[in-house]
Formats: C-alpha cells, sequence, structure tokens
C-alpha cells in the first residue's frame, strides 16, 4: 500500500470500529496564542481529553497534518521532516487498552501487510516513587496478539534509554518495559513533572526493525528499540490516560481516554520496508523530480533533496492554511523554510522556477484527500512563485559576497562578516550558518554575540544619526535605509507623472521604519491620486529596475542629461547620478542626482512579500506636501 492508501484505508477502519471521522485542525491553531503550529495529532483534541464533552462523541478519528519547526535543521537524515500526517483516533471514557492495542495490531498487519515479525513495542515499567505499577496488562495484550500470529514475545526489562544501550535485546525478546522518561505521557513529561490536576498515564509505542540498517555504535553500545541509529523506527504510539495528578499523588480517573498516534509516512515507509522515509509515495515524486530536471542523482545528493522535498511539502500547506511570507511569526518561519529549500536547489544548479517544477507535483500528491489543495491549485502556486522571484536576486548575490568576505577571514570577525552580508545585501542570518556549514567553515563560538552586538549598535546608530548626515536626509546606511532611499526615487517621479512637471522635491528624511518627503504642490492629493502614485511605484518595483550610477558634470547632468535634482540646491562642479531602468528599456524611469547609497535593484524592495504603501499625505508649509510612506 502506499501512502494515500494507507491514510484511506485506516479512516475507513476507525470508521467501521465505530469512529466519527472529524476533519484536520489548520496547522495555524485557533485561539491558541502558546504555540505557532499544530504540532501533534493531539493538539487540537487536548480540551476534549481534558474534559470538554466533543460534539461528535466518544469516539473521532483523523488524519492530521502537523508542523515542527524545531526539526528544520534535522532535515536530511532518513527519518526527520518538519511536515507529518499523524493518524490518530481517540476514546473520551469509551474504549481501552483491550480494545486499542489488537486494533492497531490488526490495521499494521492483516490491512497494511507489515511482516509481524519485524514489530516491536514498549510499555511502561512502572515509577516506585509515585507508586504506578508497570503495565503488565498491556504486555498480556500484545502477548496473545503477538502469540496468534505464531510469535512467542518475550516481555524484558530496560528501564532509561541509557540502560537500552548498555542490555541491547536478548533472542526472543520483542516487549520491552521502559520508564518514565519514555513510556509516560502527561504534559510536563516523566510523572514527576506531571502538572498538578492533568490526565495521565502510561503509553504503549510500536517499532518497526528495518533489516538493511546496521546498528551505529556511536549512539551507544547496543541496538534497542529506543535507539537513534534508525535501525528501529517508531511507528505509532498509544496513549493511555488513567490517572490525575493531585497534591497527594495520582488518582485514577473514572473516565479513562485514550489518545492514539500514528506517522503516516512512517508506517508508509514500513509497508514498502524501505528505512529512507523519503522515498514513500508522498516524497519521492518530488525528489524523482529533481533527478530529471538536474540530471543528478538521488544518492549523490541526497541531503538536498530530502531538504527540498520536506520544505516545499510544508510550506504548501502553509499557503492552503493562509500563512504568507512575511517577516514575523508564521509567516516568518515559512520564508524560512522556502529560502533554504531554494538554497539547496541552487547547489543542484536549479537557478529558477523550483516553486514550478516542484510544487505542482506536490499537490498531486495531495489533491484527491484535500480539496481545499484542488480548489486552489494556482494561486498556491502563484504565492510560492513571488517569494522565490524576491529571493533569487539576493541568494546569487549573498552567495557571491559570502564566498569573498571569508575566503580569508579570521574566526575573530565571523560575527561580523555574517552582520554585513545581511545589514549591506538583505542575507538572512540563517543562510550565511547554512552557508558555513556548505563550505566547511567552522564559524566562532561567539559569532552570534558578535552578531547580535553588530545589530544593537547598528539600531543605535539608526536612531542617532543626523538628518542631513547623508544627502537626501538618509539616516543611516543599512540595508532597510538603501531600499527607502530608492523607493523615494521611484515616488519622486511618480507624483511628477500624476501632478505634473512642477513638482520638486523640498526634502526628504528616511529612517528604518519610513521615508519622509516634502515636494512643491498646493493641493492635497485625491485618494485617487495616491493610489496611482502607489501603483506606479510598485510596477516599476515589479518591473525590477537596474540601480546604476555615473558622475557627470553638473551642467551636462542638469542641463544636457535633465536629471532631476532639489530644486535650488547647490552642487559641486561634478555630481553623482542614479539611473534606475528597466532591462531592455530604451529609456530610465528615474535619473536623479544624488548620493546615494540605493539598492542594486529594485527587485530587492520586494523581499518578504512587502509593497510600497502611502502611510500619511499632509501639508508642510504654505505650497509645500508632505508624505510618509513605508514598505509594508
Amino acid at each position: 500500500m502506499n501512502a494515500q492508501e494507507i491514510r484511506r484505508a485506516y479512516l475507513d477502519f476507525a470508521k467501521k470500529n465505530g469512529h466519527v471521522i472529524v476533519p484536520r485542525a489548520n496547522l495555524v491553531p485557533d485561539n491558541d496564542p502558546t504555540t505557532l503550529f499544530t504540532g501533534s495529532g493531539m493538539q487540537p483534541l487536548l480540551p476534549y481529553l481534558l474534559g470538554e464533552p466533543h460534539p461528535a462523541g466518544s469516539r473521532v478519528a483523523d488524519s492530521q497534518t502537523c508542523f515542527r519547526s524545531d526539526d528544520i535543521e534535522e532535515v536530511g537524515d532518513n527519518r526527520h521532516t518538519t511536515f507529518f500526517e499523524m493518524l490518530g483516533n481517540w476514546s473520551f471514557g469509551d474504549y481501552f487498552k483491550a480494545e486499542q492495542l489488537p486494533w492497531f495490531f490488526t490495521f499494521l498487519t492483516d490491512i497494511v501487510g507489515l511482516d509481524p515479525k519485524k514489530i516491536y513495542v514498549t510499555v511502561f515499567a512502572g515509577d516506585r516513587d509515585f507508586q504506578l505499577p508497570q503495565d503488565d496488562e498491556s504486555v498480556k495484550i500484545w502477548q496473545k496478539l503477538f502469540n496468534d500470529k505464531n510469535i512467542d514475545a518475550k516481555a524484558a526489562q530496560i528501564g532509561s534509554e541509557a540502560d537500552g544501550y548498555k542490555r541491547g535485546i536478548k533472542p526472543g525478546e520483542r516487549i520491552f518495559y521502559y520508564d518514565g522518561s519514555k513510556n509516560w505521557w502527561s504534559r510536563g513529561g516523566k510523572p514527576a513533572n506531571t502538572p498538578i490536576g492533568d490526565p495521565c498515564g502510561p503509553d504503549s509505542e510500536v517499532f518497526y526493525l528495518f533489516d538493511d540498517v546496521a546498528h551505529d555504535p556511536s549512539f551507544g553500545k547496543n541496538c534497542h528499540p529506543n535507539c537513534d541509529c534508525g535501525r528501529f523506527m517508531e511507528i505509532g504510539n498509544s496513549v493511555f490516560m488513567t490517572y490525575k495528578r493531585t497534591e497527594r499523588g495520582f488518582e485514577e480517573l473514572p473516565n479513562k481516554n485514550v489518545d492514539f498516534g500514528g506517522g503516516l509516512e512512517r508506517i508508509a515507509a514500513a509497508a514498502i520496508d524501505s528505512s529512507d522515509m523519503f522515498k514513500i509515495s508522498l516524497l519521492w515524486p518530488i525528489i524523482e523530480s529533481l533527478e530529471k530536471k538536474t540530471g543528478k542523482k538521488y544518492d549523490d545528493h541526497t541531503a538536498a533533496m530530502r531538504v527540498i522535498a520536506d520544505h516545499l511539502r510544508v510550506a504548501l500547506f502553509l499557503a492552503v492554511d493562509g500563512v504568507t511570507p512575511s517577516n514575523k511569526e508564521q509567516g516568518y518561519v515559512m520564508r524560512r523554510l522556502i529560502r533554504r529549500a531554494i538554497r539547496f536547489a541552487f547547489d543542484l544548479g536549479i537557478e529558477q522556477d523550483l516553486m514550478k517544477l516542484a510544487v505542482p507535483i506536490i499537490a498531486d500528491c495531495y489533491y484527491e484527500d484535500f480539496p481545499e489543495i484542488a480548489s486552489r491549485r494556482e494561486e498556491l502556486l502563484a504565492t510560492l512563485q513571488k517569494e522565490e522571484k524576491v529571493f533569487r536576486g539576493t541568494l546569487t548575490k549573498g552567495i557571491r559576497e559570502f564566498k569573498k568576505l571569508f575566503e580569508n577571514s579570521d574566526e575573530r570577525n565571523h560575527g561580523e562578516l555574517i552582520f554585513k552580508l545581511y545589514d549591506t545585501y538583505g542575507f538572512p542570518m540563517e543562510l550565511s550558518v547554512e552557508e558555513a556549514k556548505s563550505q566547511n567553515i567552522e564559524l566562532a563560538a561567539d559569532w552570534h554575540q558578535q552578531y547580535d552586538a553588530h545589530m544593537a549598535l547598528q539600531r543605535e546608530l539608526s536612531r542617532t544619526a543626523t538628518k542631513g548626515q547623508f544627502k537626501g536626509g538618509l539616516g543611516g546606511q543599512s540595508h532597510i535605509h538603501r531600499k527607502y532611499h530608492t523607493a523615494t526615487h521611484l515616488m519622486y517621479q511618480a507624483l511628477r507623472d500624476v501632478l505634473g512637471d512642477h513638482v520638486i522635491q523640498r526634502g526628504s528624511n528616511i529612517t528604518e521604519e519610513r521615508l519622509r518627503f516634502d515636494f512643491s504642490h498646493d493641493q492635497k492629493l485625491t485618494p485617487e491620486q495616491i493610489s496611482q502614485v502607489e501603483n506606479i511605484v510598485n510596477e516599476q518595483i515589479a518591473h525590477h529596475l537596474v540601480v546604476t550610477w555615473h558622475e557627470y558634470p553638473t551642467d551636462v547632468a542638469i542641463n544636457e542629461k535633465h536629471a532631476l535634482g532639489q530644486f535650488g540646491d547647490r552642487y559641486g562642479d561634478i555630481v553623482k547620478v542614479y539611473n534606475m531602468q528597466a532591462d531592455g528599456a530604451k529609456k530610465p524611469f528615474s535619473f536623479e542626482i544624488c548620493g546615494g547609497p540605493h539598492v542594486d535593484n529594485t527587485e530587492e524592495l520586494e523581499q518578504e512579500g512587502k509593497h510600497f504603501k502611502i502611510l500619511k499625505e499632509e501639508a508642510s508649509s504654505a505650497g509645500v506636501r508632505r508624505i510618509k510612506a513605508a514598505l509594508v
């Protein structure tokens, strides 16, 4: 069975066992400020596990999409993904161990077709300090299930994970008692950390053994089910909420709950008997498309292709659930995922149209079971393509400058260099760290402190810089100042296009938050005129005007080249003129005398999905209007 078939079979199986199938929850939790994302199948059901009645009754099941941003750096091995689906079923005071464990075992062996000889399970070993018994009931159920498959399943005491590495597995052992650090569920972890008043209890985990994986002794001397070497993969966990913690200890609940979660991707990997989870039907088509596009093999570029497949999959679902790339909260994480995927694709030789290549294939993997994808394919693709377009120029330039800066760098200034890449070129700090890894550069231990110190100094300089420190009232030279300075030129020309050639700059001030521009005009701008100016500026930004400059004799610049300037300003004999022009255009959109600095291309103003917006238009003095605007 492929992953799509397993998902459908599971929901059908749960329905036959009396469960109501409920829709998945949004990846962005509703009315929960404590977390950015839905990170487990149980998370949306927690109120009902804590006692609130579920409107669908006492038995529900679903397939819940989940995202764990903490795992971003882990993606690249055979089993970690940031995005995954949890097949889940819950009992709210209804059935318990005697029903749950046989259902899951039957689903794995009789429906999915897993070899029961490759299945191993763990149970709770008890806790003497809190007088919590070991879970012998689950052991007896498991032994009968294995016996029905003609497997003699011995039970063994392991204890902690560390004990497992010392002890290993003895012949015939298939059921393992672990302590509360592994086989106890509460919102605080092991029994001692369980919050007062919370439901909690033992759990029983199911593992699949991959014979083709050799134990890696760097994780520990001996292998055991909870070993991290990849030989065993956890594919499901049944939590039995048996107790409530009180001031006196743990009391049995009058109505016990079951919370089951099974990893769809991991079960699908077991179904094809591959320890590489990326070879399942929800991920492998993406990798095949990368191989076909680049002519490079997965075996030679494994980590890069895994990162791209994982990150773009979650980016699509975040877009489905209403997230757009930005610099805040969920949008920031989404932007980081997209940019990281683009960076790894760059190493494969994909320098454009990554979204056009991969996103339709991802959508094809899900559209039959997720109508929200099927109905919005083009819209979702456009959202991701826009972010790719914004970032491409920054990526190319950032990688080039990184190589220059770090070629002969001293580790004492690594933080300063990473700050410079961000401040001058808009290259994200996280990608500088990625770039250092890819080039085998070991960053200084204190690089982050250096980076933070330079960032703090930049903010302080921006606040204290005098208005006239740079030509045009520029209050700093950071990347954001350059972007706003460039936007001022575009707006100046747009105002002349909308209002007329009488518009002359009368003053300017730029901070990290906004630009301010004074100009000659004796009437309040209408809403239509403001909208026209905004549209012209955004259109020019989207045209990706190349920004260059040239020095001319002042009389040539003004009288022959007709460069714009500030009326009444006194210039020296030579002036610098900035030219903003689209590739292939016969003439520039903006041609203005200015001391700089500016960005190299207006596409940099599109970064983070931002648009030029006029925030306020008002009178400054007689015959002079003032505009405040920002990239929002």
